[in-house]
């Protein structure tokens, strides 16, 4: 399988925000319930929009291991992913 291609990429960047979600969650709102988390998420979206922000250094891992081992379309593929959820974060922050 190529591993350098815009698509790898484009799913690793929308995984690795996820994982990072609950990575914050463990870190900073473990005293909650998850289910009480995702519900202030769904209620505060400016919350929301700071969270996914912190959530996104996910995705330095992949970029900088497919930048360093020159798979360039994977490291596009990844940062497209991290633009869409800038455009989420703004649309949280401003518009919602």
């Amino acid at each position: 399988m190529n591993r350098d291609n815009a698509p790898l990429g484009l799913l690793l960047g929308l995984i690795f925000p996820v994982i990072g979600l609950f990575v914050v969650y463990l870190v900073k709102f473990s005293s909650t319930g998850i289910g009480d988390f995702f519900q202030t998420l769904f209620h505060n979206f400016k919350a929301a929009a700071l969270i996914i922000a912190f959530s996104l250094f996910a995705n330095l891992i992949p970029f900088i291991y497919y930048t360093n081992k020159r798979l360039d379309q994977s490291a596009k593929g990844i940062l497209i992913a991290t633009m869409l959820y800038a455009v989420l974060i703004i649309l949280l922050k401003y518009v919602w």
